[in-house]
């Protein structure tokens, strides 16, 4: 892909999720992912009615009356997107690939968080630490991710989301808000999903296709693990085939939605070429009722 082929998918993409951000997403997000924290601010004379436990003891008794610490919401948070790029999501027969969708999400919540002075920062990964960019704040730094997003290109095409939550567990200091989005084509990371979630609040974002639910009946087809590489020959016009596959897939789901809600970690389930804007709606809309 030439640099002007890229700037125009930047800027198509920011287009679109920039006036999704401004029109849908930043009040809910304002609301819901507002500071948790108090910072202090400044001490301010003793008024009747005043918290007594905030009390600044020390100015008190250099001015012989009573002074109080006077606190403010911390309006910054640091906002981390953990990016699935796996061989996995170049995967799509909903008119867009996986990967593509996973793109125009992380778009969104960036916008959305610089809008909210919110400081934004990725790990991509595969089944290792792709690329890691420090969060920072500012339209050209998101601009720089979508980027990255549309034109990068992963050494490996395995998945270990537990590398990941490692990762960003090791690497950011300070609680984020962390957004794990995938297909959670992975096993394994139960341990490294509990100490993530323990340090930071970790949100799901399942990005699946219709496909790999449901099996078409369309005859004798190969198939190859995007992953692997392997190839296999699956007869789809057996019902029993076909049967198995679903419940496969069901059964999967399940095992990652009860993996998740252990942990109250909110998940949200997004489609190829259906609207997202509607469940991450419901997401923000769920989590504000919480609070």
């Amino acid at each position: 892909m030439d640099q002007k082929e890229i700037f125009k998918k930047v800027r198509k993409i920011e287009i679109k999720t920039r006036g999704l951000s401004n029109q849908l997403f930043s009040g809910e997000y304002h609301s819901v992912f507002k500071g948790r924290g108090m910072a202090f601010s400044e001490v301010r004379e003793y008024q009747y009615g005043d918290d007594i436990r905030n009390i600044d003891w020390n100015v008190t008794a250099r001015y012989n009356h009573p002074f109080i610490k006077v606190f403010e919401e911390e309006r910054e948070l640091t906002v981390m997107l953990l990016i699935d790029v796996s061989g996995s999501n170049s995967f799509g027969t909903q008119r867009q690939f996986k990967q593509e969708l996973i793109t125009e999400i992380a778009a969104v919540i960036s916008f959305s968080a610089i809008q909210n002075n919110d400081k934004v920062g990725v790990i991509f990964f595969s089944d290792k630490i792709e690329k890691f960019i420090s969060p920072q704040k500012g339209s050209s730094h998101i601009l720089r991710i979508i980027r990255e997003l549309i034109d990068f290109k992963a050494d490996n095409r395995g998945t270990d989301i537990s590398e990941a939550l490692r990762y960003l567990t090791n690497a950011i200091k300070k609680k984020s808000t962390a957004f794990l989005i995938s297909d959670f084509m992975s096993d394994g990371y139960e341990k490294a999903l509990q100490i993530a979630n323990h340090k930071h609040d970790l949100i799901a974002i399942r990005v699946t296709d219709k496909r790999e639910t449901n099996l078409p009946n369309i005859g004798l087809v190969k198939m190859m693990d995007a992953e692997t590489g392997k190839t296999v020959w699956v007869d789809s016009s057996s019902k029993k085939i076909r049967e198995y596959f679903s419940k496969w897939t069901e059964t999967k789901r399940r095992e990652i939605d009860i993996q998740f809600a252990r942990y109250g970690i909110d998940m949200v389930k997004v489609y190829t070429g259906e609207d997202y804007v509607r469940p991450l709606m419901n997401l923000f809309k769920k989590r504000e009722s919480r609070r």
